[in-house]
């Protein structure tokens, strides 16, 4: 690998990098791709090349090799890691992003209770939760949906994972800014959330509800080190798109053994097309791929 040794001055005298080589680019794919899974394809050049660019510049570094180095060996490169991970992973999400998904959970937990009236609780998974929003808006629903079926005693949890722990951070916490939360219904955002002082527009989880979400570090990678099982829900969507097709197949095949029979599992249009488990069946419901555990 060659180091980064010619570089530009920009107009505030600040040396900035010259774009990453080839080979340096294919150093860089092959290690994130072993410790995430993620893979970086020709498309996305320009975006590793950037996050890198940033957070070198942060750390006052303008070397490919010595940041990789970094990465690799020495006190910080734990921490440097978590906070380059931090950068790839995190995804665009939003409140009850993909509604025909929240719709079919739904319906999914109505007929679990309405078929099992002594049933005492319901337990869902939000796989790749980033900063929080999928699996809080899991947990509203769900909330909501018992005490219309006079069920509201009944015990229902939500498991949040992610490989970020900056991003877990900002997920427990649970601030949003106004706008973030325009899917969220008027009468919900009053009874879920509080306005955070200070005259900003941002509103915070209230602790009632924090204590249905527990957020966990987890790599995708290493889901056989997960201790769930029994699951009604996995959520796992636009999780899996940046993943090569066998690394897919296994993680959806670890995620079909923890469902409990009946169980759901909700994954990304697309993501799982050419994908089949013999425990699990397709459910039929519109601008939604889900599959069902068999009872």
């Amino acid at each position: 690998m060659y180091r980064t040794t010619d570089v530009a001055t920009d107009r505030w005298g600040i040396k900035s990098l010259a774009p990453i080589s080839d080979e340096q680019f294919e150093l860089w794919q092959t290690l994130i791709e072993a410790r995430t899974g993620m893979t970086i394809g020709a498309a996305r050049r320009s975006f590793l090349e950037t996050n890198l660019a940033i957070r070198m510049r942060e750390i006052g570094l303008n070397d490919y090799e010595a940041y990789y180095e970094q990465l690799m060996a020495g006190p910080v490169a734990e921490r440097e890691w978590a906070i380059l991970v931090d950068r790839l992973t995190v995804q665009e999400t939003s409140f009850f992003r993909h509604p025909s998904s929240f719709a079919l959970v739904r319906q999914h937990i109505s007929e679990l209770m309405l078929r099992d009236p002594a049933r005492k609780g319901v337990n869902l998974w939000s796989v790749g939760c980033s900063t929080g929003e999928e699996p809080y808006s899991l947990a509203m629903q769900t909330d909501v949906q018992l005490a219309e079926l006079r069920r509201a005693k009944a015990y229902f949890g939500v498991t949040a994972t992610d490989i970020s722990l900056p991003t877990l951070g900002r997920a427990r916490t649970g601030i949003y800014g106004d706008r973030r939360l325009h899917n969220v219904p008027s009468a919900w955002k009053e009874k879920y959330f509080k306005p955070v002082a200070g005259g900003r527009k941002e509103w915070q989880v209230t602790d009632e509800l924090k204590r249905r979400v527990a957020f966990v570090q987890l790599n995708i990678m290493e889901l056989d080190k997960a201790p769930l099982a029994g699951l009604d829900v996995i959520f796992c969507q636009n999780v899996l798109i940046y993943f090569r097709r066998f690394r897919k197949r296994d993680i959806l095949t670890n995620l079909a053994v923890r469902l409990a029979p009946g169980g759901l599992l909700v994954v990304g249009l697309g993501e799982a097309t050419d994908w089949a488990h013999p425990w699990l069946e397709r459910v039929d419901y519109p601008d939604t791929m889900a599959f069902r555990r068999k009872s």
